[in-house]
């Protein structure tokens, strides 16, 4: 049995910079232009996945902080956004410094 992937043709306009990158890449890699383009979106793709792990990573540790609160676990969403929002407000607060 084949594993052969089925392919759609796409067309992309480039400039004559993103086109000679690309050639350039393709010629570096010893790629088709068209493994190149796949490979930069497997790259971007990998890139820009956010897991549940990411979102919850601030909360990592904090049972144990002092500060705790002590509704975590029934309000996460909440203290998660107020994390947020304080630290938006933190970064204003010293962009206008």
């Amino acid at each position: 049995m084949s594993s052969r992937r089925v392919r759609e043709p796409i067309q992309v306009y480039l400039d004559r910079v993103e086109r000679a990158s690309l050639d350039r890449l393709a010629r570096e890699l010893e790629v088709s232009r068209a493994e190149v383009l796949r490979r930069g979106l497997e790259a971007l793709g990998r890139e820009r996945r956010v897991t549940v792990y990411d979102a919850l990573a601030p909360l990592l540790g904090s049972v144990d902080a002092p500060r705790a609160p002590d509704d975590l676990a029934e309000r996460h969403d909440e203290h998660l956004a107020g994390d947020h929002d304080e630290g938006v407000a933190q970064f204003l607060r010293n962009r206008s410094s």
